[in-house]
């Protein structure tokens, strides 16, 4: 589950992480009422306008802007809100702009000693550590740091069985470049920093960028923050964060029926059991030619009433030319797949594109015999390669 910035500070700020002073508004008049509150928190007037949408780069797109005035804070505000916000991680179309957070600016006026720094946090599924990943070069351009100086990028493993030790913390410290104070500020950031991570089930935390103030001060300026799903039953409070807006409309309703659903750009919809199969799937409609229009696990229990829901949310995509239904029967039977496939057909109403139905394992024969004498136009395939060869067919 992925967090807006000021949520993901939130949770920074529980764990000791230093964040800049922040208020979340939703209209101009709210972002003035922020702005003079921290005004008189900071004894500054200047304030940064951040975008609030589930994307990097908003800097590059124009949705971080710096206000010197209280007029300035409620102009920038009111042209933020409402617009489509274009960045490096959106689409061509964008993400539509609801709210903004009003921060103080830790830029200080004047200041020549001020440092950008990169860290994140995430998991290294390789060799089944956590890293830190981490630059003395941070900010807009990281990307161009990797690609160009791949040397300054960092990497420290920790074993979860023993978390983050003292001595990688000061390693990181170091490799900064840091002194003096500066450098004892970041290892208690990198320790809170990990705590933050670790306590929070995150998937990733990415802090771009780390801000050395004038004053030898560690701030977290900006957070991007990534829960692990599966862990939200712990976290009661996160859950509350969720922001549906940002979400696509139809992966919301499929999670609503514990379908794991993601929409792609292709014309063949998938439905299988599985992610393993799922992706195998996705790989067999490449290379009969098609492109998947989406990934979509029914999951182990998938009953007759599921897979009719999944079918409505895969019909739902304008894009969809075919649908291929592969179902390897452990747990769940086949012939309850294929029940679900004719109650789909009976409850939802004409469907106008072909269906590819390929079912193994537990009561396969079963299922066939309940596809084939239905009457309904329902292709049954028995091995992948037939599969591959009914897309093929049905997308020409």
């Amino acid at each position: 589950m992925n967090l807006h910035e000021y949520q993901g500070k939130s949770i920074l700020k529980k764990y000791g992480v230093q964040v800049p002073e922040g208020i979340v508004a939703f209209n101009s008049d709210e972002a003035v009422a922020a702005a003079k509150i921290l005004t008189e928190k900071t004894s500054s007037n200047f304030m940064v306008i951040k975008a609030q949408i589930h994307a990097g780069g908003r800097g590059k797109g124009g949705g971080v802007k710096l206000a010197k005035s209280i007029e300035e804070v409620q102009s920038i505000t009111n042209a933020m809100i409402g617009m489509q916000l274009v960045t490096p991680q959106t689409s061509a179309e964008g993400k539509k702009v609801h709210k903004v957070l009003v921060q103080q600016d830790i830029y200080y006026p004047g200041a020549t000693e001020i440092k950008e720094l990169y860290m994140s946090i995430l998991l290294n599924r390789v060799v089944g550590r956590y890293i830190v990943m981490y630059s003395p070069h941070g900010g807009m351009d990281i990307e161009k740091v990797a690609e160009e100086t791949p040397n300054e990028i960092y990497t420290e493993e920790i074993d979860p069985k023993v978390g983050l030790q003292d001595f990688q913390a000061r390693k990181i410290a170091f490799n900064l470049g840091l002194s003096g104070n500066a450098y004892k500020e970041m290892i208690a950031f990198v320790k809170s920093l990990y705590a933050a991570f670790i306590n929070s089930d995150a998937s990733l935390f990415e802090i771009n960028p780390v801000v050395k103030t004038s004053d030898e001060k560690i701030f977290a300026a900006d957070a991007k923050v990534v829960i692990d799903s599966n862990a939200l039953f712990r976290h009661p409070l996160i859950v509350e964060m969720r922001d549906f807006a940002e979400e696509d409309p139809i992966e919301v309703e499929a999670s609503n029926f514990s379908l794991n659903y993601v929409k792609l750009d292709g014309n063949v919809g998938c439905m299988v059991n599985g992610a393993g199969l799922a992706m195998a799937t996705m790989d067999i409609i490449k290379l009969s030619g098609g492109e998947p229009a989406n990934f979509l696990d029914v999951g182990g229990s998938a009953n007759a009433k599921r897979v009719e829901e999944a079918f409505r949310i895969i019909l739902k995509d304008p894009n969809v030319k075919a649908i291929l239904l592969n179902i390897f029967g452990g747990i769940v039977r086949c012939d309850r797949v294929a029940q679900g496939v004719v109650d789909a057909y009976k409850n939802i109403g004409e469907i106008n594109i072909p269906i590819i139905v390929r079912l193994q394992g537990t009561n396969a024969v079963e299922g066939k015999e309940i596809i084939d004498n239905s009457g309904l136009k329902v292709y049954a395939a028995i091995s992948l390669n037939d599969a591959a060869q009914l897309v093929t067919e049905v997308l020409k």
